[in-house]
């Protein structure tokens, strides 16, 4: 929107800007903010930053130590369309507050390490990325855990458990489970909702390849977008996931990123495409190569697909991220390779068939990632294989063009397995991490932080609670 502070400065006075959003996020991937009134936009707000507290932000700064500020990025300004009051929002970087030095576990700072990594490897010089988004959209949702009681309840007025409904008017035109994909109004009644979300993602300079509504009956939607650079594309994912959550609100509606919301009913993925370009040149495409592909695209599938237990403690980073990944929902559980296997761990996909197009869906992740972390991780797996020439048919990856789960027992069994447990993610990243330290973009530090938050404040607080279905199994023995 901008090309330096002056130019924001302009425009805010010019359009009657009010107040001004500074977003930032924390080493666990969730975005938080603090705002500002229009006497506060300057040049020291850019050079200088505004002070927070860095001990209150989860995964940085210790309570003696805990002084920080944000540094916007201004090219990140966009109107934010969700006030009241007209509101330029930036995305901020958070840096030392005494040596504006950016602070060493900021994601958006390991991001842009990953991407001069590439470049220094003489390998490529850009990456680029698109992400689907799949969510659900729902109607109300309450929650409650305590010492004596752990409950939830969920609705959505498409869903088939509403068939019956009699209170109110019911008009019909519920959605089966798993019978939403590409559901046409009446049934799918959020298309307007999403119609919306498209169009204020769209405003804030953002191209959507296409929504519609997904296998999900209750409510489940994808949105995917276009593909930018690595940074860009973490910016433009907490952006777009502001604005999908944003526009369900004023809708009386809620959204849900969780991989796994709903028993028995498709989960919610976050799919990564990506291919690496030189010199303006697509280096991932070969016409004589299988599906299009180059020898080096297949070694960068090689890293991705050796490193793929470890990827998943960034990429999949919660407990309820492996109640997604189970046979049956079309989520990947084996680690292979496959053109438009949309059970494979890495489908290549067939449309794409131009150079320039050319590329791989890495289908595991999901949206409680970090997602700047989450990038970054692929992009050096990837790069790791390329550097190692790994080739993946010779390591056991595939290809595989043919539904796994209809394979011989002892065929499956030869096929590696993702981690089936946050837990054993967490210990596949313990074992193999060396591959995330090359070019100083991740540090041992960031590792040990991560692992420790998550195998303490997550995996062991579900691990130690009973859960309700327990309830039903044991209660009377």
């Amino acid at each position: 929107m901008f090309r330096n502070p002056k130019e924001a400065i302009r425009f805010a006075q010019k359009n009657n800007i009010e107040m001004i959003d500074l977003k930032f996020i924390d080493l666990f991937g969730r975005w938080h903010h603090l705002s500002l009134p229009k006497s506060q936009l300057n040049m020291d707000m850019f050079e200088r930053g505004v002070p927070y507290d860095g001990a209150s932000t989860p995964g940085f700064k210790s309570v003696e130590s805990g002084d920080m500020v944000l540094l916007p990025d201004v090219k990140t300004a966009k109107l934010d369309p969700f006030w009241d009051m007209p509101t330029l929002s930036f995305i901020c970087s958070s840096a030392e507050a005494d040596t504006l030095k950016l602070y060493k576990r900021e994601p958006r700072v390991i991001a842009r390490k990953a991407e001069k990594y590439l470049i220094q490897t003489g390998i490529a010089d850009k990456s680029l990325w698109s992400t689907e988004f799949e969510f659900y959209i729902f109607d109300s949702i309450s929650y409650k855990n305590d010492i004596n009681m752990a409950t939830y309840i969920i609705d959505s007025n498409e869903a088939d458990w509403n068939s019956g409904l009699r209170e109110g008017k019911n008009l019909g035109n519920k959605i089966p489970t798993h019978g939403g994909y590409h559901a046409i109004p009446p049934l799918d009644d959020l298309f307007d909702v999403r119609a919306e979300m498209v169009k204020t993602v769209e405003d804030g300079g953002i191209p959507v390849r296409y929504h519609h509504h997904e296998v999900g009956g209750p409510g489940q939607s994808e949105i995917e977008i276009l593909d930018d650079t690595l940074t860009n594309m973490g910016d433009i994912t907490m952006w777009v996931k502001y604005v999908v959550k944003m526009v369900a609100r004023k809708h009386n509606r809620t959204v849900t990123f969780m991989p796994k919301p709903l028993y028995n009913e498709a989960g919610n993925g976050m799919h990564f495409h990506q291919h690496l370009f030189k010199k303006g040149k697509p280096i991932f495409y070969d016409r004589k190569g299988y599906a299009g592909l180059s020898k080096l695209a297949l070694y960068y599938i090689g890293g991705l697909l050796t490193h793929g237990g470890a990827l998943l403690a960034f990429t999949n980073p919660s407990t309820n991220s492996f109640k997604r990944l189970v046979p049956g929902f079309e989520a990947p559980v084996k680690l292979f390779f496959s053109l438009a296997n949309r059970s494979a761990a890495i489908r290549i996909p067939k449309y794409a068939q131009r150079p320039a197009e050319k590329r791989m869906e890495f289908r595991p992740p999901d949206n409680t990632c970090n997602v700047y972390l989450a990038l970054a991780a692929q992009l050096l797996a990837g790069v790791d294989g390329i550097k190692k020439r790994i080739d993946p048919t010779k390591a056991g990856f595939g290809p595989i063009d043919e539904n796994v789960f209809a394979l011989p027992q002892k065929e499956r069994d030869k096929i590696a397995s993702i981690p089936t447990t946050l837990k054993e993610a967490l210990d596949a990243l313990k074992e193999d991490h060396q591959f995330l330290l090359e070019g100083g973009v991740f540090t041992e530090d960031i590792l040990k932080i991560w692992m420790n938050y998550k195998l303490e404040r997550e995996y062991n607080e579900v691990r130690n609670r009973p859960h309700p279905y327990e309830m039903s199994l044991y209660y009377d023995v």
